[in-house]
């Protein structure tokens, strides 16, 4: 049973890595448009604690980098359900992972961090 759960885990694991996922990206348009997608995602359940100042994703530091970051994290927490990644037209699916410098976007609602206050 262990070596059947372990294998499961590495299966997980490099089907994830090695392509296959679906993120969800702001498309272009003004700061002022992203900003309202950005504080939408964060308001609807969209992990933003690693956009925070001194946080993994807090550079770079613009509106479209947070946007993006905000509307993955809430795609995946709605388990990349249609339309969770619509915001109004503001942002799309793609299938390149958008990860960049320390800062990993999950691709499975597996990966997202959640926070439980009792």
């Amino acid at each position: 049973m262990a070596a059947y759960l372990i294998a499961l885990l590495l299966f997980a694991f490099t089907s994830s890595s090695s392509g296959g996922g679906l993120w969800c990206v702001c498309k272009d348009g003004s700061d002022a448009m992203l900003q309202k997608t950005l504080d939408y995602a964060c308001g609807a359940g969209a992990d933003c604690n690693p956009l925070h100042q001194g946080g993994p994703c807090f550079q770079p530091n613009t509106v479209r980098a947070h946007c993006n970051y905000a509307v993955n994290s809430y795609f995946q927490k709605k388990g990349q359900a249609q339309g969770a990644c619509e915001f109004a037209g503001t942002a799309t699916t793609v299938t390149s992972d958008p990860s960049a410098s320390g800062c990993m976007y999950p691709s499975t609602a597996r990966y997202v961090q959640h926070s439980f206050h009792f």
